[in-house]
């Protein structure tokens, strides 16, 4: 164990699938490299679903897991079906894990890829965006899900994103997102980018739209530095770049947060080969390195990931990563674990050896600004079907039924306007968004809660079927709400 430090409480997750397999083959490699660490075993996963808890963590690993400031976690199955929610996205969001920091780098040409120089970290916000998970089906056909974007989760994990470049010597943040359609969700993410790189002279921005990026980040990943994406788009840039970089099967991945930080394989529990003792222990071995620099270990951190690397400099690979022709011996993942333990105080000799500095990021997050909020109308949803779903049928029957103050806008379908003057090529299916603004149409006009209350209780009386509604409002003098497609 180190002599410069205690050992560390870690909570420890030995996972599903692969999980136990290469958690055991991690554990022998920070036991041989004297790690500061001492493990708190929990059960999570498939098991405690199946027991009945719908989370997948019963109480008692809670409380493990709030009283260590780490927690180091293997792949976990989430059962199909059932309603079960993903035990990753909950253990991040309940614990204020806001911040998903994955380093890629290529290790060619010991691991095979066509990107020798690629060397980026995606972060990316790690509990807002579609992951809320906020699901409904609404009507037969048609189902939705709740994009979030809030302020003070955009500022805090840009300013995480600029405060990592400047501590790790990084040059350039990109940030990714769709503001070109998604105007208000992206387009806040993407502004508060803006403001923020303000503060940060030392460091080069940029932002690109999320699929020209992410074709980009597929062709040259040598052009990128820092990346800070959105929720989704974090997920899916992640996994490409773990791929073209050699295998996921190698890449590691940090749950920051203010009071606890979780530490991860990017891959999943494979139960397809789980037990075969072929599994590569590699991602959750750089995982468990990332959670010693965390805590300050950076020395015993670099001891074992140079150990790592000259293991693959060496040839020395697993399945996943194994070429003939390029390596020299395919192992399984405990012979693996027993290479690298046998080259602990080694170095690479191409490869570029590391040298971590424990480096401590802290982000403050200022209040949002004041704002003026007015209700000036209302987005009634509809599930209603004629017999051949006519738009003109269902916008008469809706001015028929609209009380004072109100007036039909326009109706939509799947967000294209199909009333007044829709296209009569338009597929329409039985989910209608209706919108009601104030009869006069000023720009200065505005309703009441009760207005609306009026509004739905006339649309009942009618014979319509509600199924939502989204206040419209405006905000400091602007509309905060989108157009429809076409109006």
């Amino acid at each position: 164990m180190s002599t410069t430090m205690e050992a560390v409480s870690v909570t420890l997750a030995r996972g599903d699938g692969i999980g136990p397999e290469i958690t055991e083959a991690v554990l022998r490699v920070l036991d041989a490299a004297d790690a500061p660490v001492r493990f708190e075993p929990i059960e999570i996963g498939e098991a405690m679903y199946r027991a009945g808890h719908t989370s997948g963590i019963p109480p008692e690993a809670w409380e493990t897991i709030r009283r260590n400031p780490v927690f180091l976690k293997a792949p976990i199955t989430t059962p199909l079906g059932g309603g079960y929610k993903s035990l990753n996205v909950t253990i991040r969001k309940t614990l204020n894990l806001y911040a998903n920091v994955r380093p890629t780098k290529s290790y060619a040409p010991f691991v095979a890829s066509a990107h020798p120089g690629m060397d980026l970290v995606i972060v990316r916000e790690n509990e807002e965006d579609l992951y809320a998970g906020i699901e409904h089906q609404q009507t037969a056909e048609v189902t939705q899900v709740l994009k979030l974007i809030t302020r003070p989760g955009s500022e805090r994990i840009v300013r995480y994103a600029f405060e990592y470049a400047r501590a790790y010597g990084r040059r350039t943040v990109t940030c990714m997102t769709k503001n070109n359609i998604m105007k208000l969700t992206d387009g806040l993410f993407h502004r508060v980018f803006t403001e923020i790189a303000e503060e940060y002279p030392d460091i080069e921005s940029n932002h690109q739209i999320i699929d020209i990026g992410a074709a980009r980040l597929a062709a040259q990943p040598e052009i990128f530095d820092v990346i800070v994406t959105p929720n989704l788009y974090g997920d899916i840039l992640s996994d490409i770049a773990s791929q073209i970089a050699g295998s996921v099967g190698i890449a590691g991945s940090a749950n920051v947060g203010p009071g606890v930080a979780m530490f991860e394989a990017v891959h999943g529990s494979a139960p397809d080969i789980a037990g075969k003792d072929i599994a590569n222990p590699s991602g959750m071995l750089v995982a468990a390195t990332q959670l010693l620099v965390h805590v300050g270990a950076a020395d015993v951190a670099n001891r074992i990931k140079n150990a790592w690397l000259t293991t693959l400099e060496d040839g020395i690979h697993t399945p996943d990563i194994h070429r003939e022709g390029l390596s020299a011996k395919r192992v399984g993942c405990q012979e693996f674990a027993d290479a690298v333990v046998e080259r602990l105080g080694r170095a690479p000799r191409q490869l570029r050896p590391v040298s971590y500095q424990t480096t401590g990021i802290s982000v403050d997050v200022a209040p949002s600004p004041t704002s003026t909020k007015e209700l000036v109308g209302v987005d009634v949803f509809l599930d209603w079907s004629d017999a051949d779903r006519n738009p003109e049928s269902l916008g008469e029957g809706l001015e028929q039924a609209c009380p004072a103050p109100w007036k039909l806008k326009m109706v939509t379908n799947r967000g294209v306007k199909v009333y007044p003057d829709g296209a009569p090529e338009t597929f329409c299916t039985d989910h209608w968004r209706c919108r009601f603004l104030p009869a006069d149409g000023s720009v200065e006009a505005s309703v009441s809660g009760g207005d609306i209350v009026d509004l739905l209780r006339a649309l009942l009386d009618a014979g319509f079927d509600t199924i939502k509604t989204e206040n419209l409002y405006r905000i400091d003098g602007q509309a905060a709400y989108s157009l429809g497609q076409g109006e």
